[in-house]
Parts: C-alpha cells; structure tokens; sequence
C-alpha cells in the first residue's frame, strides 16, 4: 500500500467529505486506510464524471474491465484500478458491485433523467447502495443474506439525501434526479416554496431507506460506530430539511458542525 496513496486518500476525505470523514475517525485500524482509499477510488470516478473530464469513459471503462478480469492494457492500469487490485488482495471486493456502480456513472455521463422512483432507486443503488456492499465487505458480516441488502439499503438512504440536499445545485446544473412522475403528481414545481409537499414524499421514502439499513448495522463484524455515526449524521441533513421548511428557500441544505458532531457522538456511543 503506497503511504503517498494514502496520504491522499485522507486529505481528498478530509477536504471534501467532511462527514464521512469524522465516521472515519471511529473506525477499526485496521481496516481505516483501506476505507480511504476505496473513498478515493468512487470519488475520483465520481468526480472525472461531474466535471466533465474528457477521460472520464476510459477510466471508467477500465475498472469495468478489471471488474470482468481482464487485464489492462499496455498502457498499465489506470490509478483506480491499480488501487482496487491492491484491496482485492487484502478483502473480499465485490466486483460486480464495482460494475454496477460504472454503470451509475455511465447514466450521469448520459444525464440521464428518471421518469419512477424505480428508476430513482435503481440509480441510487448503482451509484451509493454498490458503496455500501463494498464497506460491507471489507468491515466484514455476518448473516450475508440480511447484512448486504441493509447495506445498499444504507448507502440508497444517503443518495436520497444528496438528491433533497443538492435541488438547487443540480437544477443550476441542468439536472434533476427526482422522478418526473413524483415531481408532476405535486405540482410540477421545484421552485423553493412551491415543493413542501413532494420534500415531505421524498423525506419519508430516504427515512424508511434508512430504517432498513440501520438494521443491518448489529451485522457488521467491524465499523459499527463508524457506519452508525455516518448514517446518523447524514440522516440529521433530512431533519434540517424539515426545520428549514422543507425547501422553502434556496441553497443547499447544511447541518451546522456543532449539531453534526453531537449527532455522531450520540451515535457512536450507543452502539458496539
């Protein structure tokens, strides 16, 4: 394992996912620097694809490959792929977890729209429910066949909550990741004061999300306070949602690191 890799990994965590980065902090040694570099590797994907990046198909394109076995090209393997080899070595990935999460990638470089909230779950599985199958794998479970769809459960509740978190960043983008046929059964509206209603829908369906995955966390072999302490953080965001008046005004919806920090606190000490 490269100490300039995880150097990296750590700094990219610390500078652009802060909440994350505090679950971080409880987790088992063993496993933390392995965490941020599979953070680095879904970042860097996710972010060549926000930003437009002409090589964005071909990186992604490589670690489809090597979710399939092949080898790389002569070129050598691309950074992503270098690194999820290395983890491979060490746990148990999920490669066609890895794929599907491609594939979510492959629909943002498309922009692709959503007509149902099928279609919306089937997006936030690819893009974070496959994160959340990954982090199982190499926090390590119990009982498979309950703890792994708790934990895509767990990473779709925290998608649902980007989606409410960021509407006015994604509309100023020309995106919207909700369902039309949700949108057009309230009211046809995203502007802020006209989509209390539709947030109150959209907040319910991330909250049963994240019923199903807090369920899986006793499951865990390793992490528990970590995952508990990310998931209760993220799940504040919807609470500051509703206290702001479920879109009321514009801008993007932000827990105060006070409230943030307590919240973790709270939940990494009721759970072992």
């Amino acid at each position: 394992m490269s100490v300039a890799a995880v150097a990296e990994a750590r700094a990219t965590t610390q500078r652009v996912a802060r909440t994350f980065a505090i679950a971080c902090r409880l987790l088992p040694p063993r496993v933390r620097d392995d965490v941020y570099l599979l953070y680095l590797v879904f970042r860097t994907l996710d972010d060549l694809v926000d930003d437009g990046r002409p090589e964005a198909e071909e990186r992604i394109a490589a670690v489809e490959a090597w979710c399939d076995g092949h080898p790389s090209n002569g070129s050598g393997p691309t950074r992503e792929v270098a690194l999820l080899t290395g983890l491979a070595a060490r746990h148990p990935i999920p490669r066609e977890a890895l794929a599907d999460f491609c594939a979510g990638m492959r629909q943002d470089l498309a922009a692709e729209t959503f007509r149902t909230e099928a279609d919306v779950d089937t997006y936030c599985y690819r893009v974070a429910g496959t994160v959340g199958l990954v982090m199982a794998a190499l926090l390590g479970t119990r009982e498979p066949g309950r703890a792994l769809p708790a934990a895509a459960a767990l990473g779709m509740a925290m998608q649902r909550t980007n989606i409410l978190r960021d509407i006015d960043e994604d509309l100023a983008a020309g995106r919207v990741y909700l369902a039309e046929e949700t949108v057009e059964r309230f009211g046809g509206s995203l502007a802020p004061g006209c989509r209390r209603v539709l947030v109150e829908d959209q907040i319910g369906r991330a909250d049963a999300c994240y019923e199903e995955g807090l369920a899986g966390i006793p499951l865990l072999l390793g992490g528990r306070r970590a995952v508990a302490a990310a998931a209760a953080m993220y799940r504040e965001i919807l609470r500051q949602i509703e206290r702001e008046g479920y879109g009321a005004r514009a801008g993007r919806t932000v827990v105060p690191g006070v409230r943030k920090l307590a919240v973790a606190a709270r939940r990494g000490v009721l759970v072992r």
